[in-house]
């Protein structure tokens, strides 16, 4: 029953995944990590096929060797970011709103130009 649980938030995280890869608010391999922990303990045939995937994989396995994010990565990320914080600043959001998006965007993007580049990184 576990096993079964751990696929299926496994298969939703890399759903998530996939999506945040193209969708500029959810955070791509944010959930791939989360699916590869899940089907580290649902199914060693997922696990397997995430990390060893084309696209999907190298991050991933960045992020668990070395706690890297690749550069492409890290400038997509920053200018996503910097989109998203641009609609509430034209849709004439109460400043106080804007105010605390930018703290927390500022946080994400500090945290992502934090982490080293890896191996992978050009």
């Amino acid at each position: 029953m576990m096993r079964a649980l751990w696929v299926t938030a496994g298969i939703l995280a890399t759903g998530l995944g996939i999506a945040g890869l193209f969708l500029p608010l959810l955070p791509g391999v944010a959930f791939l990590i989360l699916a590869a922990f899940c089907f580290a303990r649902g199914s060693k045939r997922l696990h397997d096929w995430l990390m060893s995937h084309p696209k999907l994989g190298p991050p991933v396995d960045d992020w668990y060797r070395y706690g890297a994010i690749r550069r492409p990565a890290k400038r997509m990320a920053v200018l996503m970011i910097g989109l998203s914080f641009l609609f509430p600043v034209a849709l004439g959001a109460p400043a106080w709103v804007i105010g605390i998006q930018a703290l927390a965007l500022g946080a994400v993007v500090a945290f992502i130009l934090t982490r080293p580049e890896g191996p992978g990184a050009p």
